[in-house]
């Protein structure tokens, strides 16, 4: 009898010790997994391709809203922040992109500088760059108008995003021509807004 108790302690003990293992294993993969520690956390940028593409109705900021941030956190001017929040949530529509994920690009490309110009030539809020898109760059585009910039570079995007099947990262790797890091650099901004946007 002793002996049958004994052994249901032992047997109870292990499976108590067993449980616990499994608890301390799942705690250090989430923990991992949540500070980067495990192979290929940062592999993926947060939202899924299709959370950033198609964002639902209820997170999605207005063009009022777009502008109160642009004007608090990049120091421009109320009037240009706003029309920059019509000029994004218009292309945000017509190209079926997340308005947030394009001022995350923004944000990244020129600081919402209008004017920023790179040293290869590519200007405006998006970086549009005239000789690679002569097909969407017209003689007559004012790539410092934030209507007509966000509107070519979100085409642009929205292109590169259908060509990489839906895949954020490789659009913007190619968005960017391959700069180191660049989709990180949107990721974190995309968070940044998402938070600012209580999102």
């Amino acid at each position: 009898m002793f002996a049958n108790l004994n052994e249901d302690f032992i047997d109870w003990s292990r499976a108590i010790a067993n449980g616990l293992h499994g608890i301390v294993f799942a705690a250090i993969v989430i923990f991992g997994s949540l500070t980067g520690l495990c192979h290929a956390a940062d592999s993926q940028l947060g939202p899924t391709p299709m959370e950033i593409v198609d964002a639902p109705e209820s997170e999605t900021p207005t063009a009022e809203a777009i502008a109160v941030v642009v004007n608090a956190r990049f120091h421009i001017g109320l009037h240009d922040a706003l029309e920059i929040g019509h000029a994004v949530m218009n292309a945000a529509r017509r190209y079926t992109i997340s308005p947030l994920l394009l001022l995350a690009v923004i944000a990244v490309e020129s600081s919402f500088d209008r004017f920023a110009v790179s040293v290869i030539g590519a200007k405006g809020l998006m970086q549009v760059l005239p000789s690679q898109h002569q097909d969407l760059v017209v003689r007559t585009s004012d790539l410092t108008d934030p209507r007509t910039n966000v509107r070519i570079g979100s085409a642009i995007l929205r292109d590169y995003i259908r060509a990489a099947d839906g895949n954020i990262e490789y659009a913007l790797d190619r968005y960017s021509g391959g700069a180191k890091g660049y989709a990180r650099r949107v990721a974190d901004h995309l968070s940044m807004m998402k938070a600012e946007f209580g999102l």
